[in-house]
């Protein structure tokens, strides 16, 4: 499990982890019955508080998208089919939210953004076979 925290951020580092987290599984780079390191490992890489970590990993639990088993540490739930494509679709809009707003903030039109996001989509999807 890779995690990149940027301590100038505004974001709390619980947050950024919570974020990296939730996205990685969401994505597959955890899957289903992954175990996680303990706390006090991931709080030693991040050199972070370990109840920075531990909280964390609560937050995450608490929304199922984690489970503790006693005596063995946390795993990556089985996350409901619906509950992902919720999520996905969560953080899908979270990130074109940014992507309109400076649009907008920029004064780019709407057609020109939406033929970007179509130039970018069709280079980066590996499932295309129109790949520039």
């Amino acid at each position: 499990m890779l995690l990149e925290i940027n301590h100038r951020s505004g974001q709390p580092i619980y947050r950024q982890v919570i974020e990296q987290i939730r996205r990685q599984i969401m994505a597959g780079q955890l899957s289903e019955e992954t175990q996680l390191v303990s706390v006090r490992e991931l709080a030693a890489q991040l050199n972070v508080n370990p109840m920075t970590i531990s909280k964390a990993y609560s937050l995450l639990e608490n929304e199922g998208l984690l489970e503790r088993r006693r005596g063995v540490g946390l795993f990556v739930a089985k996350l409901a089919r619906e509950q992902s494509k919720k999520e996905k679709a969560r953080l899908l809009e979270e990130a074109m939210t940014k992507a309109v707003t400076a649009a907008i903030q920029f004064g780019i039109p709407k057609e020109d953004a939406a033929e970007m996001l179509n130039r970018l989509y069709r280079k980066y999807d590996l499932r295309s076979d129109s790949n520039e």
